[in-house]
């Protein structure tokens, strides 16, 4: 065993060396070129400068400037993202560097997300997120309806590696800031419409006004509308179409130059059809066979399938005086989803689901910032309520016909309390000021300690016909579980980063941050497949504990960086070498089980396991440049931007049940060689090229831009086992965009093409079914399924500001 793993490393760490190189060569040219260019125009006025890198963000909870932060952290700006063509968050999929921002399986609006191999793939109520998602600091507990459409949008910040220490609610993986514009004082309005490939049909409108000196209101009302990629052959609709309305509202009140109060609201609705997969296999027990489009289905489930939020927040700032600022964040939010999805793709109920998911989340966030000469920093209390709440059919009819139970429903109830409060403290010491250096350095410190509470209650019957949540009157046959339970988990994790700046254009760090994500129960538990762990013959209530519950996990990242600014703001770059000891892994995921022992698998059981460990390291490089400007042409620039990541994830250790297929005996062994990270490209990259030139349009004159772009994202595992059917290898997507915006900015034109080369890519996956697609594990035809990301389509964009 030692030698494999030995000879596993070798190409690991040659891979690993080499995206180091790579992105050390990129940084050094950058350098080299910087130090020629000032040595042809010395004694000469120089070209018109425009520091690119002149990016303020918020990620340390003050506002900096993007070079300044020891963290990181990818920026994109409101404008960037409507130039590029940016229909929702899942955009950032592809041009920040080792993240995945997926629409999740069988859904039109819950988000997968993942940050350097951390993440949670299942959105079944009791699973907390290893990405936390936000919107104006406010943390979104599910993954439901957090694939968030880009409007009203001031930017949008990635943090990459555990945030806990800056932040109300602790994410271990990462965090994605959607940060909304403030009010101004000057009555405005703009509507933006775009019609597109697939009949798109959307429309923004959007205002604002003041009332008074102290107050102002504002709004934007969004609708978004497509036909289906593909078609249900069996139900005649259209299958990937998009009908969502949206709606957020602000009011500002600022009573004295020292307090600030802001209310806002959001609402979101989503009509769209049931999502249907491409079968991969034929049908095992049909013999239906594989459709030639991917985007067609032929599943047969109907019903209502829609998807509701809706949110408050109230922010309080006052400033108590020049050095501190007090915060006050409270926020409620819920959404109520009923989803259709059905697993085998095909006409008849073999493994059909109908889901609900209700949330609701009340979160309180205290903070007092404090900015001084020598010290800035943060100190805050956070507190959140919330439940998950999301019956679930697993309809297995055509099994039930054959073991003489028809319309077979093995019916899932899962309800899950979070109560968590925490205490955190972050502060930055400038120890230049300090000592009286030459040079800049800042140190950082910060700790939070974590309390997570969780109750659960899972009830699981077999039972005939549909449940009374989906509007049937079934008749219960057997009880399989029937568990509460609570724990809490407490946690205290710590940050540290030292951050040098021999000039103003240049910030070195090292930084070291615990993450931690607490344990729960698995809403899809089958008590009645609980083990003797003691072996005395009999399986006890804490047995069924320790079986139903999973552990927190935890990781230690370290990390080195440099972010350089050369040529007067002109090139600008962020380099990162990261190290993460992941530690008790949460991997969800779901098996069929026999009940009767007949060989059919007539119900399915949750099961969670607590991995082991795991190494993750990797490199993170992002450039932006401006290449060339031609003052005599008025205007005339060429711009950059190149974004590349690489990461190396393995399991050290993955300890799980296995059967001897010769004894039946079961036994506890170490699977790592057999398990990947799911959802984990080895490589990611993005590389644009922007030409800027002046141009009149319409007797206006204006500005036009032409954006190429090229996106790469390596092999990518969709689950911890591979699959050779559900596995997507290495692909690229190729976007150009073509803007015309009038000098005064109230008019602009867009012509938005994208995945120009149609490629077919899996974003995600199903599977009940052995490794070779020839038998299936539960329901009779076998679930080799595969979702994919939308083809070529083009948009045409046009927007008035008044």
């Amino acid at each position: 065993m030692k030698s494999l793993k030995q000879s596993k490393n070798s190409p690991r760490l040659s891979r690993l060396s080499l995206a180091i190189v790579l992105g050390l060569a990129m940084t050094t040219a950058v350098s080299a070129q910087d130090e020629q260019s000032e040595d042809n125009n010395e004694g000469e006025a120089a070209e018109e400068s425009t520091d690119l890198g002149n990016l303020e963000v918020t990620a340390r909870r003050r506002t900096e400037n993007l070079r300044d932060v020891p963290i990181s952290v990818t920026a994109i700006t409101g404008e960037g993202l409507q130039d590029a063509g940016a229909q929702d968050i899942t955009y950032l999929n592809q041009v920040v560097p080792n993240t995945t921002l997926e629409v999740s399986r069988g859904t039109s609006n819950t988000l997968t997300a993942f940050i350097r191999g951390i993440g949670q793939q299942d959105p079944v109520a009791g699973f907390e997120a290893g990405v936390g998602i936000y919107i104006d600091d406010v943390y979104l507990n599910r993954p439901q309806a957090a694939v968030l459409d880009i409007y009203d949008v001031q930017r949008v910040e990635v943090l990459r590696g555990p945030q806990g220490t800056l932040y109300g609610r602790n994410t271990i993986g990462g965090a994605v800031k959607y940060v909304t514009k403030r009010l101004g004082r000057q009555p405005s309005a703009s509507v933006r419409a775009s019609v597109g490939s697939y009949n798109q049909a959307d429309l923004v409108v959007k205002g604002e006004t003041p009332i008074g000196d102290s107050f102002a209101v504002g709004g934007a009302l969004a609708t978004f509308n497509r036909d289906g990629f593909g078609d249900n052959l069996t139900t005649g609709l259209d299958n990937y179409n998009k009908e969502v309305m949206a709606a957020r509202a602000s009011m500002e009140w600022t009573p004295t130059y020292n307090l600030f109060v802001r209310l806002s609201g959001d609402y979101y609705k989503d009509d769209s059809n049931p999502v249907g997969g491409h079968r991969l296999i034929p049908g095992l027990f049909s013999g239906a066979p594989v459709l030639d489009d991917v985007y067609d289905s032929r599943g047969g489930i109907t019903g209502e399938n829609e998807t509701e939020q809706q949110g408050l927040s109230l922010l309080v700032e006052y400033d108590i005086n020049p050095n501190w600022l007090f915060k006050s964040i409270t926020a409620w939010r819920e959404d109520d989803t009923i989803n259709q999805i059905d697993f085998e793709a095909l006409p008849p109920v073999d493994l059909d689901v109908a889901t609900i998911y209700e949330n609701e989340q009340f979160s309180q966030e205290f903070q007092l910032n404090y900015s001084g000469e020598n010290v800035t920093g943060v100190a805050g209390f956070y507190y959140l309520d919330a439940n998950a709440f999301g019956p679930f059919d697993v309809r297995l009819y055509q099994t039930g016909e054959l073991i003489g139970a028809p319309q077979l429903n093995a019916f899932t109830l899962g309800d899950v309390d979070t109560e968590t409060w925490s205490v955190f403290a972050d502060a930055s010491f400038d120890l230049a000021n300090m000592f009286d250096l030459n040079t800049g350095l800042e140190l950082s410190v910060g700790g939070r300690y974590t309390n997570d509470k969780r109750s659960s209650r899972v009830l699981r019957q077999n039972m005939l016909g549909a449940s009374s949540w989906f509007g049937g009157d079934p008749i219960v046959i057997a009880t399989t579980s029937d568990f509460e339970g609570s724990d809490t988990f407490n946690e205290f994790t710590p940050r540290a980063s030292l951050a040098w700046q021999p000039t103003t254009n240049q910030n070195f760090y090292v930084s070291w941050s615990q993450g931690f994500k607490g344990g729960s129960f698995d809403p899809r538990g089958l008590t009645t497949a609980a083990p003797d762990f003691n072996g005395d013959g009999t399986v006890s209530e804490d047995e069924v504990f320790e079986f139903m519950r999973f552990e927190p996990e935890t990781v230690d990242t370290y990390e080195i960086g440099a972010k350089s600014s050369f040529a007067d703001g002109r090139v600008n770059t962020s380099l990162a070498f990261f190290y993460s000891d992941y530690t008790d892994i949460q991997v969800p995921g779901s098996i069929g089980v026999d009940n009767n022992g007949d060989g059919i698998a007539d119900t399915f059981a949750g099961v969670t396991t607590n991995a082991g460990a795991a190494t993750v390291q990797g490199v993170e490089f992002e450039m932006n440049a401006l290449l060339g400007r031609n003052m005599a042409a008025q205007g005339d620039a060429l711009t950059t931007m190149l974004t590349l990541g690489y990461i190396d994830a393995e399991y050290d250790e993955f300890i799980t049940s296995v059967t001897n297929p010769a004894t039946g005996e079961t036994a506890l062994e170490d699977v790592s060689d057999q398990r990947v990270f799911q959802n984990t490209p080895d490589w990611t990259g993005h590389w644009n090229m922007r030409y800027d030139t002046p141009m009149s349009l319409f007797g206006s004159d204006g500005l036009f831009s032409i954006i190429g772009a090229w996106s790469y994202r390596g092999e990518t595992n969709q689950f911890e086992v591979p699959s050779q059917f559900l596995d997507q290898d290495a692909y690229s997507l190729y976007d150009l965009h073509l803007i015309w915006e009038r000098n005064d900015g109230r008019y602009q034109i867009g012509l938005h093409g994208r995945n120009l080369s149609d490629e077919q890519y899996k974003t995600s996956g199903y599977v009940f079914a052995t490794p070779d697609g020839s038998a299936s594990t539960l329901g009779l035809e076998g679930v080799m399924n595969a979702f994919y990301g939308p083809p070529r389509t083009v948009t045409l964009t046009a927007t008035v500001n008044f």
